[in-house]
Formats: structure tokens, sequence, C-alpha cells
């Protein structure tokens, strides 16, 4: 079997979708793209691509090194993030060639199904009371939640007030019924997140996520020493060597690879294993489509250290289209107590509606993030 031919759909609300096809008529699907950079991602597939062409799609492992290791340089969203939708391609293909679900390949599954949680409030927190409850009544047990607007380096207790009235009151709405993810977005700097870190405390959060930027993760110790919440980090860290440091010098307790950012199921499956090692929880970041999802989940399966999934159903980005509205078959993500089941058919699981994702193609999309301001007018982390 060899691969014959590939195409790439940007379709919206923000995502960029791959198809490999072989000779023998197997086709796998990625979900290869970094969000607001969807046309870059496309430019570096395609380079990467043209290597592939009238190769075994079987041979992952080679075609991963080769991808990773054959250009001088290497690692990187972008790159990484082209590595991954075509990893993800090609376990697809290989489960469809063995008529099994991608995690039969990587040892089988340790548990049936994982918990999920749901995104409330936007970019800028708001109105998350009534969000919540609706999650509850959807049947999630579990949140998350942006925590800030914009912070300076300093910034006034005024605005770290306006974070705990936000969390009271999802508590004072539905008490401990959802566990709560507060993410500081990379958004604060080390002297505000000891500050609001330590003041969190009291609503019991399931944990911080990324209080300071990846590039700034040697503050996370110090954080740690003001808190005893649990801390998230790793969606903008794209390879087991990333991890390496992170791991080795204890500064955080779950890691939060992004299966189409940091090489696929490949490289995570790796990563979440390295983490089990130095007993640290895995929760993958997934605010993207339904093949990146497809692929968390089949890694999920085998990760013991797995705990929760993100998903991006319902989330703020996912306008005019969502997560179900390229599936031929909706109820593979069928949500019941807090849970999602492990897809249990060939490759990742799932059927994409190819004369839906061609229709909306036509479309298409060029999403970019905000661009946040202080009041100074320097920029602000988004």
């Amino acid at each position: 079997m060899k691969i014959k031919s590939f195409e790439l759909f940007q379709v919206p609300p923000r995502w960029l979708f791959l198809k490999i096809e072989t000779d023998e008529g197997i086709v796998g699907w990625g979900e290869p793209v970094i969000e607001g950079k969807a046309a870059t991602v496309r430019a570096a597939v395609i380079e990467l691509m043209e290597s592939l062409i009238g190769k075994d799609p079987m041979d992952i492992e080679g075609h991963w090194n080769t991808m990773y290791r054959g250009g001088f340089y290497r690692g990187g969203p972008i790159l990484m993030s082209a590595i991954a939708g075509i990893d993800q391609a090609l376990w697809d293909i290989k489960g469809k060639f063995y008529n099994a679900p991608v995690y039969q390949l990587l040892g089988g599954k340790c548990r049936d199904k994982i918990k999920v949680y749901s995104w409330i409030g936007g970019d800028r927190p708001a109105d998350v009371a009534n969000t919540a409850k609706k999650s509850l009544e959807s049947g999630f047990k579990a949140i998350k939640m942006n925590a800030t607007d914009e912070m300076q380096y300093v910034d006034s207790y005024q605005k770290i007030d306006l974070v705990l009235q936000r969390v009271a009151s999802i508590r004072e709405a539905v008490g401990y019924a959802l566990d709560i993810g507060v993410d500081f977005h990379g958004r604060l700097h080390k002297p505000m997140a000891k500050v609001l870190a330590k003041e969190l405390e009291q609503f019991r959060p399931m944990f911080i996520e990324e209080p300071v930027l990846p590039e700034n993760n040697e503050a996370l110790r110090e954080i740690a020493n003001h808190t005893c919440i649990p801390i998230a980090t790793g969606e903008r860290m794209f390879s087991r060597w990333q991890f390496k440091d992170l791991l080795t010098k204890g500064y955080a307790d779950i890691i939060q690879p992004d299966l189409s950012h940091a090489g696929g199921i490949t490289e995570c499956k790796k990563i979440l294993s390295m983490a089990e090692a130095f007993d640290v929880a895995a929760a993958p970041h997934c605010p993207l489509g339904p093949i990146a999802l497809a692929a968390c989940l089949q890694v999920d399966a085998t990760c013991h250290n797995a705990f929760i999934q993100e998903q991006s159903l319902g989330i703020h980005y996912n306008q005019g289209n969502d997560l179900m509205d390229y599936l031929s078959d909706k109820s593979v993500f069928s949500y019941q107590d807090g849970f999602v089941n492990i897809p249990s058919g060939p490759g990742l699981g799932i059927e994409i509606d190819e004369e839906q994702v061609r229709r909306m193609a036509q479309v298409g999309h060029n999403w970019k993030n905000p661009l946040w301001k202080h009041e100074d007018g320097s920029a602000a982390e988004w």
C-alpha cells in the first residue's frame, strides 16, 4: 500500500482538515492546525507531504522521525502541528487497514470512557454562573473558564476581586456539583499569578491552567509554593523534549499537550507515558474539531494518567459550525453523565462527512485571535 494523494480543507469555524488517500482506496483524516495560523500550517503540511507520496503509510514511526529530524530546523508550533495532522491521518489509515481502533494498535485500552469538561464564559468571562448551571443541566460534571481580562505584571486587586466574584458565583449557583478548571491563559505574570492562585484556594478548583506563559515555566515552582491547587500547563509545548524539563524539575501536576499541535498521536502517547513516570496527570488540550478530539480519545484510552478531556462542543469560538457538524454519525461523541465513550470504530473511530467538508471548505475561514492592549497602549496577552 502506498500514499497516493492528499487534500487540505480549511473549514469554519477555524479548523484545517487533511485527507490522505492510498492506492488501495483507504483514506485517513487528520487535523493539522494552529488556531489563527491555518494557512501557515497548510503550507507546512504541503512541504512535508511532498516526501511522503509513494511511501508506505504503515511506517508511521519512520515517517514521524523523518519529518521531525529530516529538516535542520525543527520543532515549534507550525512544524509540529503539520506533523501532528499527518500523523493522525496515518494512524487512521493503519487502523482502517487492520479494522481496529487506534487504541488497539497502541496496546489496547485501559478505560472505556473518560470525563470531559465544558467551556463557559468566553474570552472575557461573564455570566459564568448561569452558563455553569446550563452545563450541569446538560450532564457535564466539570467546566473550565478563563480567569481574567488583561493583566499587567503588577495589577490592581480590583481585578483579582472580580475573578474571585465570578468563581464564587459558580459555587453559589451549583455548589460542588461541578469541578472547575480556572484558565489563566498565560495572561498573568508571576507577581499576580501568586496572588490569584492563593486566593482561589477557598473555591477548591480542579486546577489552575497556564498561570504563566510556558517560556516562564521556572516560575511555576514558586507559584506552587503559594498554593495547594494542582497546576496545569502544556498546550503551548510541542515535543517530549520541551516536556522533559517541565517534568524533571517538578513544575506541574497536570500536563496538557495538544494532539494537533504536539506531534500527533505518536508523540503525545510518549509525552503522556513520560508524565506517568513522574506521577503527573494528563488532560489533553483540544478546543478544536472532531478529528483532533477523536485522536485525543484514542490516546486517552491507553494512558493511565489521563483523567479528563477538553472538548469544544458549544465553545465560544465555534460560531456557525460546531463539533458534530462534520460527522456522519454524530452519536460517536455522545456525552453521558459527564463522560464520553472511547470511539471503537476502525482507525480514529469516526466517519467524516466529506460532502459537508467540501461544501464548507468553499466558505473557508480566516480566523484570528483577538489582539489585546493594556490601558497604556502596550500589548497584552490574550
